[in-house]
């Protein structure tokens, strides 16, 4: 097991529309900060700044531009503050309107986000954790205009941050890639492994200059066919000169009621096909809500308690807080 993939990343889920808020402040953050350190994670991403008219900072763009409403706390402020605290680092999510995920065209999205980009790097870019990108519009297969706005976004950030990287968290479209509001857990038409390798193929040569790393989510496939993609999403990433991590979802996508978290068995399946597929990170969505021991999930809670068990002796005693 010295060989083992751990859990070393997880999303900020504070702007979400189908998982309940947990209404935090910051000294549960604080203390979700140090349950995350003390399971061997280094690295936060933000989810997403904003979604539709809810903001995660006090953006004088998108409240002018979108009528968005003006946060009581500015949260990228104080994930930023806790990273530095805690020695980690932080990715930034782009803005999402919403708009693509009715019209299916992502190009509606650049120009917000360009203008985003510019804001906050402008105002968060000092910080000692800011150390990354995350591009929050999530894609699978030939969204429309698609590549055009992840390449356009993507070097977007490199420019103006002298290099960051670049992340993504796209989904495959497997038999489980069905929405939260609707009732079944799996689909007909899944996409096969050929039709799958040829589709990414295309979309990464369209985006690997803009983007640095990939991870893919990996909930939208059995966990016997699983290992299968993640060899072709790792053939590829490699082709394309990207890192490829793997997005451990730690919620469960095989039951009606949408979402909670995983039996800790399944989530140990999908690490270990990632380890064996030769990821290179493991980032989960994710871990306040569906690992913290203080998640309103009383088995969140013992989820965290059944990874530690399993992989204590493998995370880091610096990394570890009182």
């Amino acid at each position: 097991m010295s060989d083992a993939l751990l859990i070393t990343a997880t999303f900020l889920d504070e702007i979400s529309h189908d998982i309940p808020h947990q209404n935090w402040g910051r000294k549960e953050w604080d203390k979700d900060f140090q349950h995350m350190k003390n399971m061997g994670i280094n690295t936060v991403v933000l989810i997403r700044c904003g979604y539709q008219k809810f903001l995660t900072y006090p953006s004088e763009y998108l409240i002018k531009k979108k009528k968005c409403f003006t946060p009581p706390v500015d949260l990228v402020q104080q994930f930023l503050e806790l990273s530095d605290k805690y020695q980690m680092d932080f990715y930034f999510g782009t803005y999402d309107s919403g708009e693509y995920w009715i019209t299916g065209d992502m190009t509606h999205e650049i120009d917000l986000n360009l203008q985003v980009i510019e804001e906050v790097f402008k105002k968060y870019g000092h910080y000692q954790s800011f150390k990354g990108w995350y591009l929050s519009l999530e894609l699978s297969r030939r969204t429309k205009g698609a590549i055009e706005a992840i390449s356009k976004l993507g070097k977007k950030c490199k420019t103006i941050s002298k290099g960051l990287p670049v992340l993504i968290s796209p989904w495959i479209d497997g038999k489980k890639a069905v929405l939260a509001s609707e009732i079944s857990v799996a689909k007909s038409n899944a996409i096969s492994i050929e039709q799958h390798f040829e589709e990414w193929n295309e979309i990464f040569d369209g985006i690997q200059e803009a983007v640095d790393i990939v991870a893919f989510q990996d909930g939208h496939v059995d966990y016997d066919e699983l290992e299968e993609y993640l060899v072709i999403n790792k053939k590829l990433a490699d082709a394309y000169g990207m890192q490829s991590w793997t997005n451990v979802e730690s919620f469960d996508r095989d039951m009606p009621i949408k979402f909670l978290p995983i039996k800790f068995e399944k989530l140990l399946l999908k690490m270990q096909a990632a380890q064996r597929a030769g990821c290179q990170k493991a980032i989960t969505f994710e871990f306040s809500h569906f690992m913290s021991p203080q998640s309103a999930y009383l088995q969140a809670g013992h989820l965290y308690n059944r990874y530690r068990e399993h992989f204590e002796a493998l995370i880091p005693k610096n990394n570890k807080s009182s």
